[in-house]
């Protein structure tokens, strides 16, 4: 697809800059808890998402790293809140998904702690990096595989970056779309309810006055 506009030099170094390359956290679930998280994702964009999990110890006083028998599940869900992912995971893991429609994913985990003895009433330390877009592709394999030089490695990951800046313009643009929709459709609802109370002001200032007229007329006051 071709790009319908041009973007200088620095307008890509910015863009560059404003695409973090993944995004890490860490977060305390309990037993029966679960914990979502919302991804704005273009799209026809890979998505991976790694984890791994650490168990709190009481004799340590610290997290260490949780048992195999530990596991999470992970769901996923698109902006229609259509489920594209639901999988049980082991106690590290990594899940991967390709987004169709533009907007807000959910991505949510929870442990299966419940048939867990040993984290009963505990507390669990869950890390997790999504990395989006090219930033899911492997280069050293890449290159490894394809045969590329470091010129030609360093050309197909300017290229990959093109491109997903690109499904990020597309998606800023579907977005405005849809605030300009929403916006007109509001503010065609505010003219015609104003237009109604008018309507309305003027019936009931008309059947008052009638009904004055009538009330001094019958009272032979007129």
């Amino acid at each position: 697809m071709e790009m319908k506009a041009v973007v200088s030099c620095a307008g890509l170094l910015l863009l560059f800059v404003w695409l973090s390359p993944s995004q890490a956290l860490y977060f305390h679930i309990g037993e029966t808890e679960k914990k979502c998280f919302i991804e704005e994702i273009p799209d026809e964009t890979m998505v991976i998402g790694r984890y791994r999990t650490q168990l709190w110890d009481k004799q340590a006083g610290s997290f260490l790293p949780s048992t195999p028998g530990l596991g999470m599940h992970v769901e996923i869900k698109d902006p229609d809140t259509k489920i594209i992912l639901s999988r049980q995971y082991g106690s590290d893991g990594r899940f991967t998904f390709t987004s169709h429609t533009p907007g807000e994913h959910q991505i949510c985990l929870h442990s299966n702690s419940t048939k867990m003895a040993l984290f009963a009433g505990g507390k669990l330390r869950v890390h997790l990096e999504i990395q989006v877009g090219e930033h899911t592709n492997n280069y050293p394999e890449i290159a490894a595989k394809d045969k590329l030089t470091e010129l030609q490695l360093r050309v197909r990951q300017l290229l990959d970056q093109v491109e997903q800046i690109q499904k990020e313009q597309n998606y800023q643009r579907y977005r405005e779309e849809r605030f300009r929709m929403t916006s007109e459709s509001t503010n065609q609802r505010v003219l015609w309810w104003s237009i109604a109370q008018t309507i309305i002001l003027i019936i009931t200032g008309i059947w008052q006055m009638r009904h004055l007229k009538s009330f001094f007329e019958a009272k032979k006051l007129v």
